[in-house]
């Protein structure tokens, strides 16, 4: 047996966090990520798909892994990445094979100097609560993926920050003056560093990581973008009929997916009809003519946000 697939004691932090999240799911994730990572950006179709149909039985954490100190001491082999220009070819590379809308001229324009920073801002939305932190996180996403955005620059930070908390008519949104404190907070960046001290502690060096467990103790560590399929099967070999599809008519499903997670690509929408994108291309436009949904006004990119009507 792998190290991978060995069963093993849950820790008492995560078995408190798992009866945090709620009803007491069936599975917890340790997700390791980025907010620089194209990867992560790509996995987030399969992320949502997955949450949302596991109807509340999985819970999670986000782990923030560092993935580029700065550049003087990245160099990525496995893809041949030393320099900010040679990053471009990559996000494109990601793209197409994911299918993931992606904008990698950032990398020539300005290119981020690390993702640390944003890795502490996102530690700094999630001393607000996960839900939070997942907001933000799914914003900086946003900025630096579709928006050429610089997510090294504090002033982004802050400014993602704003539009977090004016796009969020849920509760609980993102304080600001508590976010723009916590950002400068020692405590921030020592959770950080716990964050980092733990990936390691664990091997992990490539993002998306999930570390999967039971309550019974038996888990498996899924490395890397994974089709939805893979995903789906290594979770139901450790929760059979984990994974539950509500029997609604397509209109009514996008509108509660879309509804469920407040911002969407058009391509995240056709992930969970197996991506037949043109079909789903369709539907979002009826819907929004009808009123059912709308487009962000906040998006300084090309390719349109799917939110609710309000």
């Amino acid at each position: 047996m792998s190290r991978y697939e060995q069963a093993a004691a849950l820790p008492e932090k995560q078995a408190e966090a798992m009866n945090q999240a709620g009803n007491e799911p069936a599975v917890f994730v340790e997700y390791y990520t980025d907010p620089l990572c194209s990867w992560s950006w790509a996995f987030e179709a399969q992320w949502r798909r997955l949450r949302y149909e596991c109807a509340g039985r999985l819970g999670w954490r986000y782990h923030m892994g560092g993935l580029l100190p700065n550049w003087q001491s990245y160099d990525d082999p496995f893809n041949d990445i030393g320099s900010p220009t040679q990053m471009g070819p990559q996000w494109l590379h990601v793209s197409e094979l994911s299918g993931t809308p992606l904008d990698g001229h950032l990398w020539q324009r300005d290119p981020p100097a690390s993702s640390y920073p944003a890795c502490i801002a996102v530690k700094a939305a999630q001393c607000q609560g996960q839900a939070v932190a997942e907001s933000y996180l799914r914003r900086l996403r946003e900025a630096v993926m579709l928006e050429q955005r610089n997510i090294a620059r504090q002033d982004i930070l802050l400014e993602v920050a704003q539009q977090t908390a004016r796009a969020a008519p849920k509760k609980p949104s993102l304080d600001l003056d508590r976010f723009s404190a916590d950002l400068n907070m020692p405590q921030t960046m020592e959770a950080f560093r716990q964050d980092l001290r733990e990936a390691a502690y664990h091997g992990i060096g490539r993002f998306p990581t999930l570390i999967v467990r039971c309550f019974d103790g038996h888990g498996i560590v899924l490395v890397g973008y994974r089709p939805y399929d893979v995903l789906k099967a290594a979770l139901e070999h450790l929760v059979p009929d984990l994974l539950q599809r509500s029997e609604i008519s397509c209109k009514d499903l996008v509108v509660d997916y879309v509804t469920h997670w407040q911002r969407v690509t058009a391509h995240e929408v056709a992930e969970i009809f197996d991506g037949d994108s043109n079909r789903i291309l369709e539907l979002l436009e009826s819907l929004i003519a009808k009123g059912a949904l709308a487009l962000a006004d906040d998006s300084q990119s090309e390719v349109p946000i799917y939110i609710p009507a309000l």
